[in-house]
């Protein structure tokens, strides 16, 4: 029996994400970046238990710009995975299943992560005395 021709179901090519998907996905993905970013925080806490050199190696690590970048990643991502956990709560409640509830609670994830990420990163810079 010959199955060479038979069409694969759903296939990548035919396949259109949708936005409730792209927001899965990408909750997963920053709950592995939410992890990998903690090896970045024990990294520092070890590094000020060692002494002063090696605090300073961490520090001007995370002060270069792949360092902040790294940062900035990983504070999103802390906002996006929280703010999407809340709204799965709210879905565990069972509420907001109705597509045009899902479709605006997904951007009002977004758009909060973004927020509350910019707003952090601003605080931050104002507590250090400007940029």
């Amino acid at each position: 029996m010959a199955t060479d021709n038979r069409p694969l179901s759903p296939h990548l090519q035919v396949y259109r994400p949708q936005f409730t998907s792209v927001l899965s996905i990408l909750h997963r993905i920053t709950g592995i970046g939410l992890a990998v970013g903690t090896l970045l925080l024990v990294w520092w806490l070890i590094a000020a238990a060692a002494g002063p050199t090696e605090f300073d190696a961490v520090q001007n690590f995370i002060g270069s710009i792949v360092g902040r970048i790294l940062l900035l990643a990983w504070s999103f991502a802390l906002y996006y995975h929280l703010c999407n956990g809340i709204r799965h709560l709210v879905w565990d409640a069972g509420k907001g299943f109705e597509l045009s509830t899902a479709f605006a609670s997904g951007w009002l994830v977004v758009v909060a992560a973004v927020v509350l990420t910019v707003i952090s990163w601003v605080a931050g810079y104002a507590s250090l005395g400007g940029l």
